[in-house]
């Protein structure tokens, strides 16, 4: 049975469960697996992976990623990170949002992650906060490499 989510706005691609894909994955839409993958993903959009996926990865790095399959690797998701009841994570998760169902099986550790700086956004000004945002982009950037 399918689970249930949002998605960003874009494409919509899906491995299905046929699929096998080994490899460094970078999309900008919405990615749903239902297959097997094995490598790398880097994505600006959102990426599940279903009851049936099963993950094998150095790293995921998406704007959001929602499971509820298996997932063996350390994921970042900038805005949130969904674990679904009955889906397996084994590795470190940093997020701004996590949300995780009872009989989830997660051996890892959890990082929040901020996503602004803090600061009262009404003492200053837009373009002095756009800049603070951009600046603490840069330097999360220049930490994962």
């Amino acid at each position: 049975m399918p689970i249930s989510y949002r998605q960003k706005e874009g494409d919509l691609t899906i491995l299905g469960s046929e699929t096998e894909l080994n490899g460094k994955l970078q999309f900008s839409g919405n990615l749903v697996i239902t297959g097997k993958f094995t490598g790398s993903i880097e994505s600006t959009g959102s990426l599940v992976v279903e009851k049936t996926g099963v993950c094998t990865v150095d790293k995921i790095k998406a704007d959001s990623i929602t499971v509820a399959g298996q997932v063996e690797g350390d994921m970042y998701a900038k805005t949130k990170l969904e674990m679904f009841s009955g889906s397996k994570i084994i590795g470190d998760v940093e997020t701004s949002r996590l949300r995780i169902d009872e009989k989830v099986n997660f051996h890892g550790q959890v990082k929040m992650s901020d996503e602004v700086p803090d600061v009262d956004i009404f003492s200053v000004s837009v373009s002095e906060y756009k800049r603070m945002v951009s600046q603490r982009a840069l330097a999360e950037e220049e930490d994962d490499t």
